[in-house]
């Protein structure tokens, strides 16, 4: 079985950023069984139901603005998969979810910025899941039991961020804050220690939870990886930029 990871992909601009997360990403990709497909789960797919993208071959989606032109000529055109798209509809529809197929969405920053440093030759087919930020930490955890099957052949791949608070980035990196660091603890104990009726409820739960993540949507595809791994907890990696940009990332076995 391949595991289920959740990585953190901060600022857009991660493959030109000489720090500690862009590294590890970079030697993510060679450290366990190349998988046949990766499911991707980005917190920058956001809708209603869950959905899929159902497509022969991946536009990279430049959706953010102000950065260096240099960012938005990079391509990650990773070859689709239907047939997975399809497959991983049917296991969520049978765990009574209403899930579509998007026959032409690509792969927005929140998939492809990982996955270029992870996978730079972009020759491992790419589906997308969205996520559905509004129905919080719970649903998402039923979402990634649903699709633990797939972990035979698919490395299913959460990305958001460990604590995401862009009001409070200091872009000069400065030290991270003394909130974010109490925040980042406290969901580090919970996931080793599959507190799960704590992970739901973190947000009334976790220290500082609201200033980390004054919305959901970074944080909800840890919990479908978790939920989609097995029992064993590994955090692969610890950083912070920008202040307060935390970078964790873990493996579920």
């Amino acid at each position: 079985m391949l595991p289920a990871l959740f990585v953190s992909h901060g600022s857009p601009t991660l493959p030109f950023d000489d720090c500690p997360a862009r590294d590890f990403l970079r030697g993510l990709g060679g450290a366990f069984e190349k998988p046949s497909a990766i499911l991707a789960v980005s917190a920058h797919w956001d809708t209603e139901t869950p959905a899929l993208n159902a497509v022969a071959r991946n536009e990279t989606i430049h959706d953010f603005y102000g950065f260096p032109k240099p960012l938005y000529e990079l391509r990650y055109e990773a070859p689709g998969t239907p047939a997975l798209a399809e497959r991983t509809a049917l296991l969520l529809s049978g765990a009574g979810f209403d899930a579509g197929l998007d026959r032409r969405r690509g792969l927005d920053h929140g998939a492809w910025v990982p996955l270029m440093l992870a996978y730079p030759a972009a020759d491992i087919p790419v589906v997308q899941l969205s996520v559905q930020s509004r129905l919080g930490a719970g649903h998402h955890i039923a979402l990634g039991r649903a699709l633990a099957p797939l972990r035979e052949d698919v490395l299913i791949l959460g990305s958001g961020g460990f604590v995401h608070n862009l009001r409070a980035i200091d872009w000069n990196g400065g030290p991270e804050p003394d909130w974010s660091r109490a925040f980042a603890s406290w969901m580090h104990g919970a996931l080793m220690e599959r507190r799960e009726d704590d992970l739901v409820n973190y947000r009334t739960r976790a220290p500082e939870a609201a200033r980390a993540h004054p919305t959901e949507e970074h944080l909800v595809p840890l919990f479908v990886a978790y939920s989609a791994g097995g029992g064993t907890v590994t955090r692969l990696h610890s950083s912070a930029t920008f202040g307060s940009l935390r970078m964790d990332s873990y493996r579920f076995d």
